[in-house]
């Protein structure tokens, strides 16, 4: 055999991956699988039976589109990559969700799905709304507020609100978390799927709720246009606005809708009214705009039928469901209140307990500390009965302290009498003296002045005696007849009567110097006695002021020290004599009194 004749073995299985808007999956397909198994398998592994509001979608270069379920897998144009990835999400929304959801898990699915389009902007919602929302999609999460456990900052990872309402206040993350805080609060007792769907039905009152979006054109020269499709019908908006139509066409109003390539019709069950005719970019979008039209109307018109069987089990089983849930609630409910309050009366008793083994551990330690308090007082009663002696000792050594410092005192008072006296009669002494050394000194004055006459007369009486003495003897020799005259002496005998004379002078005159030294000798004498009599009057009246301050001091010191003994138990100080000091003063006024 050839080996250019074998064929390639085709697969038998392609690898599939579903993303849902809480888990994603993976499944092995065979390849002869048409769209409605692969469906089909995925809607039995979440569990959901209201299948009609669901589909996968994938992604077409720059479009999406809808995986068909009469056709093959493979043979759509779905992506060529492995596994091949498809988004589980709602194809078709309902007109009212409290109505038309019947599954806990189609309620889950819309909540998640519409909320994720909310916080990325696909969905418009004003601030006050979007914080509510929030608020019961912390609920859901969450369950009820406990102040406790919630603390703050527990919403810090979650994405809340939609990045266009941050923008549009300046507050902060705490803020906000503080805003959807004060609404979580007041949801107390909603279950999750009560809190999801309050969300729901709060959403599909917004503007753009369940409408997908298209680019059109009246006419191929027209300016662009935006189609809406939703579950009431198709809508006409303007390029910037989403939220208000300007043109509408309820599914009740149309007859028929057709394209041909690029070209869409819709024509209205009035016959009188105008067709409407619009052309899309792309064929694909064409067929995607009558694929959603299509399924629309189909559910418009169900909603306004009677519920089919499988329907109606459905709703009776989830009434069911939610009475059995609502029992349970309650039950769960009574019993977490009766939780709560065992928990409660627990910590209540175990509070009293503590309190009560405190107050039992204080208890002792009060005893504890009573009986070293009376101990303590013992001791102290000891001390303080033999401090008591002390002190009575203390006070008997103070009072004879102080009698003595009292006679001590009458002593030094009678001495400084005494002495002050003596100063007194050593200063009228003084005064004495120097008057005497004063008059003394005049009357040296005195006798100078008269030793000066005398020696001033002993001078003019020399000068006449020689002035008479010579005038005398030539007259003598004249007029008398003179005797015959002796006979001249020798000369040695004149000279000896010169000599007597002059010795005569000069004994006068050393008389008078030795008069004058022996009176200016006894007048020094008597400065210096009066001079060195002065020093000691200042010397003594220095040391007395000196005395009275050490007397005064030494008073002071006595009382405080008289003081200290009574409070502080201190040894008594006692003054230091003045014996020694006073034998001083004694000695100079005797010096004094001798003089």
């Amino acid at each position: 055999m050839s080996i250019l004749g074998l064929k390639k073995k085709q697969p038998k299985t392609f690898k599939v991956k579903v993303i849902t808007m809480d888990a994603e999956m993976e499944f092995s397909c065979e390849v002869k699988w048409k769209g409605k198994d692969l469906f089909d398998l995925v809607c039995r592994t979440v569990g959901l039976r209201e299948t009609w509001f669901f589909g996968l979608r994938y992604t077409v270069k720059d479009t999406y589109a809808w995986l068909k379920p009469e056709k093959r897998v493979l043979d759509q144009e779905v992506p060529k990559d492995s596994p091949i990835t498809f988004s589980f999400l709602a194809k078709f929304f309902p007109e009212k969700v409290e109505e038309e959801l019947v599954q806990e898990i189609t309620q889950h699915l819309f909540f998640l799905q519409v909320k994720k389009q909310i916080l990325d902007e696909e969905i418009f919602c004003s601030p006050e709304a979007s914080v509510l929302l929030a608020s019961y999609a912390v609920q859901a999460k969450y369950g009820d507020y406990d102040p406790n456990f919630h603390k703050p900052g527990f919403l810090a990872q979650d994405e809340l609100l939609p990045q266009r309402v941050l923008m549009q206040y300046q507050m902060t993350a705490e803020m906000w978390e503080e805003k959807i805080t004060a609404w979580y609060a007041e949801h107390r007792g909603i279950a999750r799927d009560e809190a999801e769907m309050d969300y729901l039905k709060i959403a599909q009152d917004l503007e753009m709720y369940g409408i997908s979006y298209f680019a059109i054109t009246q006419n191929k020269r027209d300016t662009d246009l935006l189609l809406g499709v939703d579950a009431q019908g198709l809508h006409i908006y303007s390029p910037n606005s989403k939220l208000n139509p300007n043109k509408s066409f309820p599914w009740s109003d149309i007859r028929n809708i057709s394209y041909s390539e690029k070209e869409f019709t819709i024509k209205p069950l009035d016959k009188k009214k105008d067709v409407f005719k619009f052309y899309s970019s792309q064929l694909r979008v064409n067929k995607l705009i009558l694929q959603l039209c299509i399924g629309n109307h189909d559910l418009f018109m169900r909603r306004r039928k009677v519920d089919s069987i499988e329907v109606q089990q459905m709703k009776a089983q989830a009434k069911e469901e939610k009475a059995r849930k609502k029992v349970e609630r309650q039950i769960l409910a009574r019993e977490k209140q009766m939780r709560e309050e065992a928990e409660r009366a627990k910590e209540e008793m175990e509070r009293r307990l503590f309190q009560l083994q405190d107050e039992a551990r204080l208890a002792n330690e009060a005893l504890l500390r009573s009986e070293e308090t009376a101990d303590l007082l013992a001791e102290k009663a000891q001390i303080a009965e033999e401090e008591a002696k002390l002190l009575a000792h203390k006070a008997a050594d103070s009072e004879q302290e102080r009698q003595r410092l009292e006679v001590t005192a009458m002593k030094t008072k009678e001495e400084k009498r005494l002495m002050e006296q003596k100063m007194r009669e050593a200063e009228q002494l003084a005064v004495k003296l120097v008057e005497q050394s004063e008059r003394r000194l005049k009357e040296a004055d005195h006798l100078k002045q008269d030793l000066t006459e005398a020696k001033d007369a002993e001078r003019r009486a020399k000068q006449k005696l020689l002035e008479i003495t010579k005038t005398t003897y030539p007259l003598i020799a004249a007029y008398s007849t003179p005797p015959p005259p002796p006979p001249p002496p020798p000369p040695e005998a004149a000279e000896a009567g010169c000599d007597a004379a002059s010795m005569r002078l000069d004994f006068k005159d050393s008389d008078m110097k030795r008069l004058s030294m022996e009176i200016e000798r006894e007048r020094l004498e008597y400065m210096e006695k009066s001079k060195h009599l002065q020093d000691q009057l200042k010397e003594l009246k220095t040391e007395i002021e000196s005395l009275k301050l050490e007397e005064q001091q030494q008073q002071q010191a006595s009382l405080y020290s008289l003081r200290g003994d009574v409070r502080q138990y201190a040894q008594p100080h006692y003054a230091q004599p003045h014996s020694n000091r006073n034998s001083a003063y004694m000695s100079q006024m005797a010096f004094f009194e001798e003089v």
